[in-house]
């Protein structure tokens, strides 16, 4: 009996875990509010940092050197596709608490949540 409830514990807290994520309302932003190292929205505009024709945003000097070396620190996957995004040209969202998430397409923040 023990263990029946504790799988239906874990059962429901999974359930509602998954349920949270799929009701997560994400605001579309704009790239230069983002700090694309630390994946924040910030109130202001972040530093611009240019690699191969394409910006990036950094909030500080060691997030600009890392946007600059890092090709990893300028991709990131979508929640959606699960495919590798450009930060650069991404379609972004940022959820209630400012973290953002990065989308290959409009349709795929949508998917993810709904948009403000």
């Amino acid at each position: 009996m023990k263990k029946f409830l504790a799988f239906v514990l874990i059962a429901l807290i999974g359930g509602f875990s998954l349920s949270a994520q799929a009701n997560t309302t994400l605001k579309k932003v704009e790239p230069q509010y983002v700090c694309m190292i630390n994946n924040k929205l910030f109130d202001k505009a972040q530093i611009p940092v240019t690699v191969n024709g394409k910006t990036y945003y950094g909030c500080c000097p060691m997030c600009k050197e890392k946007l600059e070396k890092s090709a990893e620190a300028r991709n990131a996957v979508d929640p959606v596709s699960k495919k590798s995004v450009d930060k650069a040209t991404a379609t972004i969202g940022a959820a209630p608490d400012g973290t953002v998430y990065y989308f290959e397409n409009e349709a795929n923040l949508k998917k993810y949540g709904s948009v403000k």
